[in-house]
């Protein structure tokens, strides 16, 4: 006869609702620590996310169609990420904050310039020190959102690490990864699979589509800079790579002043040049482009993107370029959801006889 053990036969104090509302307690609790544990990392693991949705059609063809070797694929994909989008990525926003540091620290270019437009127009602009404050704070915040092997190679190393292992196992145990997500993420079938549209949408449209886009700008006010004459052309082409990020701002936040420069050069041709250029070529090409991409790669509200992108980028620096616009995507999608439940718990309601409850809408 197997042994009594004695603290089986103790009452417990929580009635069986009780410890359900406990338990979830406690895994929200335990969630919020490691949360709290991870936090900056937490880029790693979201960035990993999003390439693995970019990278699974092609997983998919090569994998699931043509049968091919899943660790070599995989293997090849990291080494494609690396190779296409982290060091590319890390030189570029090496270069941007090198060169605002430089400013800042040096604004005098920038301060001739102003009294230049001071004399030209008659207007006052701004004092000095708001110039030299504005530079210096723009540095720091820019720092913040583009972390750099510079600022901090140990980071930079981890953070790449961590998203590299964890795309790893994301492919290679996809099945597992798949259906775990189904089992325990709290949202029935139907909106998950909302849930998982409304992903693939933003990640086509914020990271396919938006870094499409804002390459070509790049590039387009670059060689408008050039061709009129513009110093650092190429550093204001990366400048207008990252603004045009932004929906309706964009680069004319970078060829607009270059003009202005022009003009304070006294350059009043190449300055409307620069106009003539960025108002009928680049911001055409912009719109073109974005209609184009919206119907094949998903198509995002402008203000949802806007809003996404403030919220995102504070929060998670430059990966909220994607997470933003979807928090607020995943915001809308269970909104929808809880009106259209409700709705049905409603109608489900009216139907039942006189005295009787509806059931809870789970």
């Amino acid at each position: 006869m197997p042994p009594v053990d004695p603290y089986n036969s103790i009452e417990n104090i929580y009635t069986p609702r009780q410890r359900h509302v406990l338990l979830i307690a406690s895994l929200v609790g335990l969630v919020t620590l490691m949360l709290f544990g991870l936090a900056h990392y937490l880029t790693a693991f979201l960035a990993a996310g999003i390439l693995f949705v970019v990278f699974r059609p092609l997983w998919v063809a090569l994998v699931h169609k043509r049968r091919w070797n899943r660790r070599l694929v995989t293997v090849g994909i990291l080494v494609l990420t690396v190779v296409v989008l982290v060091i590319p990525f890390y030189a570029l926003s090496s270069l941007l904050i090198d060169r605002l540091v430089a400013y800042a620290r040096q604004p005098e270019r920038i301060l001739d310039v102003l009294h230049k437009l001071e004399q030209a127009t008659g207007f006052k602009i701004t004092s000095q020190d708001n110039v030299r404050q504005l530079l210096q704070q723009g540095a720091g915040q820019v720092s913040r959102w583009l972390p750099t092997l510079a600022s901090s190679a140990l980071n930079f190393l981890v953070v790449v690490g961590l998203m590299l292992f964890t795309m790893y196992y994301m492919f290679v145990q996809e099945t597992y990864f798949l259906l775990g997500l189904r089992r325990y993420m709290p949202f029935r079938s139907e909106t998950m699979n909302e849930l998982g549209e409304s992903l693939k949408n933003n990640v086509n449209a914020n990271v396919l589509g938006q870094v499409l886009v804002a390459l070509v700008q790049g590039i387009l006010t670059g060689l408008t800079l050039l061709l009129f004459g513009v110093p650092d052309p190429l550093f204001w082409g990366v400048v207008a790579f990252f603004m045009a990020f932004l929906p309706v701002l964009g680069t004319p936040l970078v060829w607009g002043p270059a003009a202005l420069y022009q003009f304070s050069q006294g350059e009043t041709g190449r300055a409307i040049g620069i106009l003539l250029v960025g108002l009928i070529v680049i911001i055409n090409v912009d719109n073109l482009l974005r209609i184009l991409l919206a119907k094949r790669m998903g198509d995002i509200h402008p203000l949802v993107t806007l809003v996404g992108l403030v919220l995102g980028v504070e929060i998670f620096g430059i990966i909220g370029l994607v997470v933003g616009p979807l928090l607020v995507s995943y915001f809308l999608v269970l909104m929808e959801v809880f009106r259209r439940e409700n709705r049905a718990a409603q109608k489900k309601k009216n139907r039942l006889p006189p005295g009787t409850e509806a059931p809870g809408v789970g």
